[in-house]
């Protein structure tokens, strides 16, 4: 039985707080004009689309990880493709103004509101089509990477439907029995192996989210083996495999530990984002037909919903290098449409100059609640010798659109303000080579 937030039934949306976007990318229209240079904005058909999700990824972050990185004179990869925009991040929720990830993701993947928790369906809980869906039956190779647990809530949008996002063992299962990515890699290794069996990675009950294997259903990975999947579990594995089929899975949950600085945070992922997504356009690029392949960075999210801003600028560091390598394939191959976006903002976010007088929290408390929302920094901004702090307002979402940055065919439809549904009907669109 659906419980009252699952089935209801709004007649419309919470309010956004605005957002604005302001880039020399920005262009409009559809027509090819000579500032093109051959990227693919007329193409008629986007024949590979690969669609990455900063999850948590706000304008604020972007510009804390540009700053950071290239300071104020230069440029993101993620900032550097041609058309740009934002979304609007609201939800379906009865209960809740401001969206999760599972709606922020099943908004991009299937193309409606629901629910915060749900995972492509609607309201009502019904199963709504996913872009993944449809490159299959556009007879496109398809896969998800993520730094999160591969059954975590942005990939299980694009691969499954549950009424409930927990259900991250049913989502394992319907990636190898219904949707049936061909490559799936990233963490949650707990959620495929039945308890008492750790797998590659050891349970670790005393961490403080006790990580241990907790599959309801059996041995999942036994399972994709015996389904044609190639299991790695190293980079080496990963590096060795010659399979057209893989699931990759590098750590008990995320691939990185989320915690408030000092706290036993890192970011050190066993196989960097970079090179899972290098190997997942190595396998899918076999496929004449084409491709349809999710890459989400998902310590952004994490790292601020801690106000973690070092952890938070350093994992928006790994989504920008793994831009360039995108860009590069991109290069390459033209009519590949290219998507850069996030699904909401966390953590309030706000980039401040450097002022003692300035602090808003409690800088004599020893409460770790207070200690951990107060100003980060001060950050060198990279170039200069100028520095900047991060402050928080929450360690929650917040209901701030999110920047997008695309380039290839269509792609000149997302240079505009727009609802995040309106992403997936832009991409489907431009996979079945519509106007």
């Amino acid at each position: 039985m659906l419980n009252s937030r699952q089935a209801w039934l709004g007649a419309g949306s919470a309010a956004v707080l605005a957002a604005g976007l302001t880039t020399s990318g920005i262009a409009g229209g559809g027509d090819r004009d000579e500032r093109d240079h051959g990227r693919g904005g007329d193409r008629a058909v986007a024949k590979n689309v690969i669609f990455m999700v900063g999850d948590g990824l706000s304008l604020a972050a972007r510009d804390a990880t540009r700053l950071a990185t290239v300071g104020k004179d230069g440029q993101l990869q993620m900032d550097s493709l041609r058309y740009a925009g934002w979304t609007h991040t609201d939800s379906l929720d009865p209960e809740d103004a401001v969206t999760d990830s599972a709606a922020g993701a099943t908004a991009f993947a299937a193309g409606v509101l629901t629910y915060n928790g749900a995972v492509s369906v609607d309201v009502n809980g019904n199963p709504v089509k996913t872009l993944l869906e449809h490159a299959k039956d556009l007879r496109k190779a398809t896969g998800l990477v993520t730094t999160a647990q591969v059954t975590d809530a942005t990939p299980a949008a694009f691969g499954s439907h549950v009424p409930d996002r927990g259900t991250q063992t049913e989502i394992a299962r319907q990636f190898l029995e219904v949707t049936k990515p061909d490559v799936i890699l990233g963490g949650g290794e707990d959620w495929w192996y039945p308890v008492g069996d750790p797998g590659a990675y050891p349970d670790d009950p005393a961490d403080p989210r006790p990580e241990v294997s907790k599959s309801t259903i059996g041995n999942l990975v036994e399972r994709a083996e015996g389904l044609g999947y190639d299991y790695v579990s190293t980079p080496g594995e990963l590096a060795a495999t010659r399979s057209d089929k893989v699931l990759g899975l590098f750590a008990n949950e995320e691939m990185f530990e989320q915690f408030p600085e000092g706290q036993g945070d890192e970011y050190a992922p066993v196989v960097p984002l970079t090179t899972m997504t290098a190997k997942a356009l190595d396998i899918l690029s076999r496929d004449r037909q084409g491709f349809f392949l999710v890459v989400e960075e998902e310590a952004i999210d994490e790292f601020a919903h801690n106000n973690n801003a070092a952890r938070t600028i350093q994992a928006g560091q790994a989504l920008d290098a793994t831009v360039a390598l995108v860009r590069e394939y991109v290069a390459k191959h033209k009519d590949t449409l290219v998507v850069v976006v996030g699904d909401h903002e966390t953590g309030g976010m706000a980039i401040e100059n450097v002022d003692p007088d300035d602090e808003s929290g409690d800088t004599a408390s020893t409460d770790p609640g207070v200690t951990q929302s107060l100003e980060d920094g001060p950050f060198p901004i990279a170039n200069s010798d100028l520095e900047f702090t991060i402050d928080w307002t929450t360690g929650g979402h917040t209901g701030a659109a999110t920047p997008l940055t695309a380039e290839g065919p269509r792609a000149e439809r997302l240079a505009r303000a727009q609802d995040n549904t309106d992403v997936f009907t832009v991409v489907l669109d431009a996979m079945r080579g519509r106007r």
